[in-house]
């Protein structure tokens, strides 16, 4: 386990606030946890007796099985509370659901929430510490930070590297996660997507804005995808999937403009067929399973720190 703390936030609730330093400091530390998750016996004592609530207005199976089994390989108590049969459904108001549950004296609580800024307004009304695991189409700060920690694991850094977004821009909480967190690094970042789907101004981040796959894929070294949400054709956003996945779509042909060592990521669930081919997910560029894996142990740094900055 990492022996030097230098965490000193009581919360994580997004990348846009964090130094260089900070998201290094969280991509080191899982560097050490990855190697737990190797191990015959999955679990160190560095948060027991510590205890960790995941508050889940939103449905997810990836990212609270993975805050979960972080919690537990760090030998935390970890409770799942499903909204749908809380006091919430009753007509409790968010804010006393919040103080009821820190009233029995926990010590992190993991929230995704529909609205963009809900665990901000939580963290200014508990002591407990608040995580962010995805808030509206605001942030989604533990998606970049396990997609970055894959892309320095193959490619051994993130600084000058060349890293396309392709898909729902606007609407993508992973995207400006990745976009501030990458940039921060030294990436170059570029988003790709039809223009319904490109937020206006973008380019004010420091991103480059590209309406063509193939200029997107062209010398990129990590391509995320990100899922069409099919609520956004309902929208009238794009005319059908069949015209997205013509144009932005990627499969065994797209690829032909791509590096060979190109690593190709999702932050899932996926829509086979549409954003990419089963060909491509299962295939030699792919390493959307080794950001499942490399999630556990990015979550288990993020808690290792909060909770030692609070010890």
């Amino acid at each position: 386990m990492p022996e030097k703390i230098g965490w000193e936030r009581k919360d994580l609730l997004g990348l846009e606030d964090l130094s260089k330093e900070e998201i290094e400091l969280i991509l080191n530390t899982a560097e050490s946890f990855k190697e737990v998750s190797e191990r015959p016996v999955k679990k160190v004592p560095a948060l027991r007796g510590k205890t960790v609530v995941n508050l889940f207005f939103e449905s997810s199976t990836r990212t609270r099985t993975s805050f979960e089994l972080a919690a537990k390989r760090l030998s935390a108590d970890i409770v799942n509370i499903a909204i749908q049969a809380s006091s919430v459904s009753k007509g409790e108001t968010f804010k006393d659901t919040a103080k009821n549950i820190e009233a029995m004296k926990i010590n992190i609580i993991i929230m995704r929430h529909s609205a963009s800024g809900a665990p901000h307004m939580l963290a200014r009304v508990v002591k407990s510490s608040v995580i962010n695991a995805g808030d509206g189409s605001h942030e989604h700060p533990t998606q970049a930070l396990l997609d970055m920690f894959t892309i320095k694991q193959r490619k051994g850094k993130i600084k000058g590297l060349k890293v396309s977004i392709i898909g729902d821009i606007t609407h993508s909480r992973v995207a400006r996660s990745n976009i501030w967190g990458l940039k921060k690094l030294g990436a170059e970042v570029t988003v790709c997507g039809p223009k319904t789907l490109i937020p206006l101004g973008i380019e004010k981040l420091g991103v480059k804005v590209t309406y063509s796959l193939k200029e997107a894929l062209d010398d990129a070294d990590a391509v995320n995808i990100l899922r069409i949400q099919h609520e956004r054709q309902q929208s009238g956003l794009f005319p059908s999937l069949r015209e997205y996945v013509n144009k932005f779509g990627i499969n065994r042909d797209t690829l032909q403009y791509a590096k060979k060592d190109l690593i190709i990521m999702h932050p899932g669930p996926i829509n086979r067929g549409v954003e990419l081919t089963s060909e491509v997910a299962d295939g030699p560029y792919s390493v959307i399973l080794d950001q499942v894996t490399n999630g556990i142990a990015v979550r288990m740094a993020v808690l290792y720190l909060i909770a030692q900055r609070r010890a």
